[in-house]
């Protein structure tokens, strides 16, 4: 077979020649990447967001029957990760492995997430709890198959660790774009629908709490509630009705642009008993997944009470979007140093730089004072130079344990590696979500309400800040365990390769001396 017929053979299976996987990617794959995961962030981040407020404050789910919703979807999410993964590592196409499912999930992911802040209007309890349920848990199932085959392409576009960095940081900046647009879009709404500020209103056109009656005042609360529920309501399906349409746009362009790579073993066909088999020597993923779990648990909590820390403790909901501006300015501003980093001090170093930076922000948020918004502006400064830091390197990790898998076994299992790795991050957010409904329900929570109690605000201090920052903690001794370093690495790649060629010359007839092991040196 000539050159170029076996070129346009591998693009037709959706892998590149070898050289492929070690050369630079163009530019249009680094932003089709990022695409793909701003288009996961309208979809999830919203979810993370703001869902817990939707539950408490519109459909009036209390917190604590909230927080098991959480809990009990994102484990079944997390299972769904695994099933999805095998079906991906089972796909073959004209387009590769990982891309048609992208392509054909986008659309059903995009549409659940209107659903998911669309209930229907029903006064028994349990028929509220049982649509949040069906509603949720049906949209996390899109969910996995889209985000499990986007987030195994990194392993498939390239090999190279700093290409892989840069894919990882394009991925951040992806998200957090999108996270912004979240935050400047939805706070406001949040601000102009808050019952705090319509009763203040109504009491204001009264002519003050002085002059109205008691009837009047109870009225004002009553007629407060109502237009906030509703008005929040009606925002929030505007809103996600035009993520639908610029979220699989987002996803299209990934498709078309994030190309596979790496040429892939001719009998990486394996079964559930092998997958499992290769996944229990990867001490590389174990470790990063237990480290992930721990700092998934922290973000998510910081993640799901920043909107109440910013309208129940520093009084202003507009507050919100301002900061999380500046959480994803710091990312932003770190973006372009991290692949630099990661060349001079490696991966794992890098990832606990971005724990203690995460740590310093919870305890500024637990100590932070009404009356020194600047001081939240600084704790969300070092959050997000944390949450970019953990989650940049954290995927580019991830992509690496294939290889470490791979040299193990012999075989590559990217969906499969990737659901695994993915399933730990939904037991994180799992936890994550149920413990910051939980808590806030514990210390007196009340949904609507137009004040807090201190107990609730005491507990909604704990939960967005010391909370994360003692999670985060457990996860920086954790990493100091993670035994994949960027030298070992290196030999890992060029090992795997000389088996492929090795593979290569005996189906020639060829003999093709085998290099020193790196096993050598995993110490």
């Amino acid at each position: 077979m000539s050159h170029a017929a076996a070129t346009q053979t591998d693009e037709q299976q959706g892998t590149a020649p070898s050289k492929g996987a070690t050369s630079k990617l163009p530019l249009r794959s680094f932003l089709g990447y990022a695409a793909g995961d701003a288009g996961n962030n309208l979809a999830f981040n919203m979810v993370s967001t703001f869902l817990l407020l939707y539950y408490t404050d519109v459909v009036g789910i209390p917190a604590g029957y909230a927080a098991p919703i959480f809990l009990i979807v994102r484990i079944w999410d997390g299972i769904g990760d695994v099933i999805v993964g095998r079906w991906v590592d089972k796909t073959t196409s004209r387009w590769g492995k990982f891309r048609p499912w992208i392509l054909w999930s986008c659309l059903p992911l995009m549409l659940c997430s209107v659903w998911v802040f669309t209930l229907p209007e029903v006064d028994s309890l349990t028929m509220k709890l049982f649509w949040a349920y069906l509603s949720y848990g049906v949209m996390m199932m899109f969910y996995s198959m889209v985000n499990i085959p986007y987030g195994s392409l990194a392993s498939a576009m390239t090999q190279v660790p700093v290409e892989r960095a840069k894919l990882a940081t394009f991925r951040t900046v992806g998200s957090q774009v999108a996270v912004m647009l979240i935050a400047v879009v939805v706070s406001p709404l949040v601000e102009r629908f808050s019952s705090e500020n319509l009763y203040k209103e109504k009491v204001a056109a009264l002519g003050g709490e002085d002059r109205a009656t008691d009837a009047q005042l109870s009225a004002a609360k009553a007629a407060a509630a109502h237009d906030a529920t509703t008005g929040l309501q009606g925002s929030l399906t505007t809103i996600t009705a035009i993520f639908v349409v610029l979220g699989v746009a987002l996803y299209v362009f990934t498709f078309l642009t994030a190309k596979e790579r790496v040429t892939r073993p001719a009998d990486d066909q394996i079964g559930l008993k092998q997958a499992v088999s290769v996944l229990a020597k990867n001490k590389a993923l174990i470790w990063l997944s237990v480290g992930s779990v721990v700092v998934l648990t922290s973000h998510v909590c910081l993640q799901t009470m920043s909107i109440y820390f910013a309208r129940d403790v520093m009084g202003n909901a507009g507050l919100f979007s301002i900061l999380t501006i500046i959480q994803t300015a710091s990312i932003f501003v770190a973006a372009p140093f991290i692949g630099r980093a990661v060349a001079r001090f490696g991966k794992r170093f890098v990832y606990l730089s971005g724990a203690v930076s995460f740590m310093i922000g919870g305890l500024i948020v637990f100590l932070c004072p009404p009356s020194m918004p600047w001081l939240a502006c600084v704790a969300f400064f070092f959050l997000g130079l944390g949450i970019g830091l953990l989650n940049t390197l954290m995927w580019a990790m991830e992509a690496d344990t294939v290889e470490y898998g791979e040299w193990k076994t012999a075989r590559r299992t990217e969906g499969t590696t990737y659901a695994v790795f993915s399933f730990v991050r939904k037991l994180g957010q799992a936890f994550g979500g149920a413990a910051a409904a939980g808590l806030i329900g514990l210390t007196g929570y009340v949904g609507g309400a137009a004040v807090q109690s201190d107990h609730a605000v005491m507990g909604i201090r704990l939960t967005a800040g010391i909370l994360p920052a003692a999670l985060c903690l457990i996860a920086f001794f954790v990493m100091l365990r993670y035994p994949l370093t960027d030298s070992l690495f290196s030999r890992i790649v060029e090992e795997n390769e000389t088996r492929k060629q090795q593979k290569l010359a005996m189906v020639d007839g060829r003999a093709v001396a085998p290099e020193q092991s790196a096993s050598e040196n995993e110490k």
